[in-house]
């Protein structure tokens, strides 16, 4: 053993002592989920500051969907150390999650905790833009994982921040594996029955981690995304819900994503919202209309294997800030959702490394100073705002805002 391996060892062991000692959970977080929960997505590329996080709960979030793979580490990977052969949690890096937690609950938020990257599926964003399959191939990545989410809900177990552990972002086995995105039912089914009992059987995965997980941990709820990216028809080929009954079924909402993504700007003629956009394998008019017909797939799948409507997640929604039927599009997908009482986190909050989702900044460009503090490592200091093309989401947060509580009192 090095010195280096020694104190690392001995840094993490003190901090878990003192997580030992420390307040025990005080309730039991699944009834956090009884009711609608609204929050936002976290990805940025420094811990959120107190400021951040009292922001998003001054607007009237209930909590934060929080990914730390941006985060600087003094390793390979943040918090897993390397993502090729995973050897325990980085202290470090867990003394810097857990600081964040503290600052989160100090503003009156839920956490969610959300890695990117698992041992054998490294975030392509840190990985050269390539995508990782190496989970979905070789089950001794799954051993890998079920260890690292053992040791982490071990640490975080009593931590009353944490209102679920969401095992990974956007999972794909079926990226590489021959099942294109939003295919038919019958050809999703035909598929699965092939990769039941393969790496790429993601329930199966899901069921692995959830028991490594209640080893340690029998309380805290549990959050999956469905497959391909976390579409809302990923759970669609599933064949019932996970056995554990303290799950969250998460599915996030782009689509039409050739007319919400950021590459649709780049064309001369941009593809509109409403209007007809490729999805599948052709085109289609997508209006409010559509909107409903394709978010209906995940609760439709819920009531046929009974999962209660509150046990289900847009995790994630959110379109280019810049199309100019954005606000309109966030309308059409809230109102659905509002239908649905579903929970949700919108994306994202001030994101500190990609503007084109921040409708605090309206329509406008970012100015140079904020790519010049991405390239110094250095704060975003851009200022934000109410704008129009948050309103659909602001309008709904403010309603549980702490402020608009204060203006109801006597």
């Amino acid at each position: 053993m090095t010195l280096k391996t020694f104190i690392e060892q001995l840094s993490l062991a003190a901090l878990l002592l003192g997580m030992l000692n420390g307040p025990v959970r005080a309730a039991d977080e699944i009834a956090f989920w009884n009711t609608p929960q609204h929050g936002g997505n976290s990805f940025n590329r420094l811990p959120p500051d107190q400021a951040y996080f009292n922001a998003l709960r001054g607007y009237g979030a209930s909590w934060v969907r929080l990914s730390y793979d941006k985060w600087q580490s003094a390793q390979r990977d943040f918090l897993i150390g390397d993502a090729d052969h995973y050897q325990g949690l980085v202290a470090q890096d867990l003394a810097t999650l857990k600081a964040t937690l503290e600052r989160a609950q100090a503003a009156g938020l839920k956490v969610v905790i959300t890695p990117l990257s698992l041992p054998g599926m490294r975030w392509s964003q840190n990985n050269g833009g390539k995508f990782d399959d190496r989970l979905w191939q070789d089950k001794a990545y799954w051993q890998q994982s079920a260890a690292f989410w053992r040791d982490l809900a071990n640490v975080l177990k009593d931590d009353p921040t944490v209102a679920a552990y969401n095992l990974i972002n956007e999972p794909a086995p079926e990226k590489m594996g021959g099942l294109p995105e939003h295919a038919s039912l019958v050809d999703m089914y035909h598929w699965y029955q092939q990769q039941q009992g393969t790496a790429r059987d993601l329930p199966a995965f899901y069921q692995m981690l959830i028991k490594a997980i209640r080893e340690v941990d029998p309380l805290t709820p549990i959050m999956v995304d469905g497959g391909w990216y976390g579409a809302a028809d990923g759970f669609s080929y599933w064949p019932k819900a996970l056995a554990d009954q303290r799950v969250l079924y998460s599915f996030h909402m782009y689509e039409p994503y050739a007319a919400t993504s950021a590459p649709n700007l780049k064309r001369v003629k941009p593809y509109q919202y409403p209007g007809i956009v490729p999805f599948g394998q052709g085109k289609e008019m997508w209006n409010v209309q559509r909107v409903a017909t394709y978010l209906q797939q995940p609760f439709g799948w819920a009531k046929k294997n009974q999962v209660p409507a509150n046990r289900m997640v847009a995790g994630e929604f959110g379109c280019i800030r810049m199309l100019s039927g954005c606000r309109q599009y966030l309308e059409d997908v809230l109102t659905v959702l509002d239908k649905k009482q579903a929970h949700w986190a919108f994306y994202s909050f001030r994101e500190d490394s990609w503007d084109a989702m921040d409708y605090e900044l309206g329509k406008s460009k970012v100015p140079w100073s904020y790519w010049q503090a991405i390239d110094q490592k250095k704060p975003d200091t851009l200022q934000r705002h109410k704008t129009p093309e948050f309103e659909p989401i602001s309008s709904r947060l403010s309603k549980n805002s702490p402020l608009t509580d204060q203006n109801k009192k006597p």
